[in-house]
């Protein structure tokens, strides 16, 4: 039975859509933007704090589950600049230092509200 997960600690959704969802088992988050909590949008700042803060959103959700981010099994990483490859992956690395999840990591032509990079995660609940 799909359940959905929302938590005051990442930014409310703004569509038809909910910050994840789950079926007790895999949690799957919507991609998730650099907006702060309160809605503070963080389209002009570098692209490793736009990960970070990207991160820290899916990083919320999951807890909010009780999970961390060493259950998640697979990120998708959007980036509106595939230049800023590199230094979103130095960013993204502080996440997952040990035993990283599979990834794709995709340049599209854009994003919502101008952010430069958008993150989803696939996790799974542990036994």
């Amino acid at each position: 039975m799909k359940r959905i997960i929302d938590t005051p600690d990442a930014p409310a959704a703004v569509g038809a859509y909910s910050q994840a969802t789950t079926d007790g088992d895999v949690v799957f988050t919507a991609g998730q933007i650099p907006m702060t909590p309160d809605g503070e949008l963080l389209d002009d700042e570098p692209i490793a704090t736009q990960t970070r803060q990207s991160l820290e959103n899916v990083k919320a959700i999951l807890e909010a589950e009780g999970l961390t981010m060493q259950d998640v099994l697979k990120v998708s990483v959007f980036l509106d600049d595939i230049d800023d490859f590199e230094e979103m992956n130095d960013a993204y690395a502080e996440y997952f230092q040990d035993n990283p999840p599979a990834r794709s990591a995709l340049e599209v032509s854009a994003l919502p509200k101008g952010a430069a990079v958008e993150i989803e995660a696939v996790a799974a609940q542990r036994d």
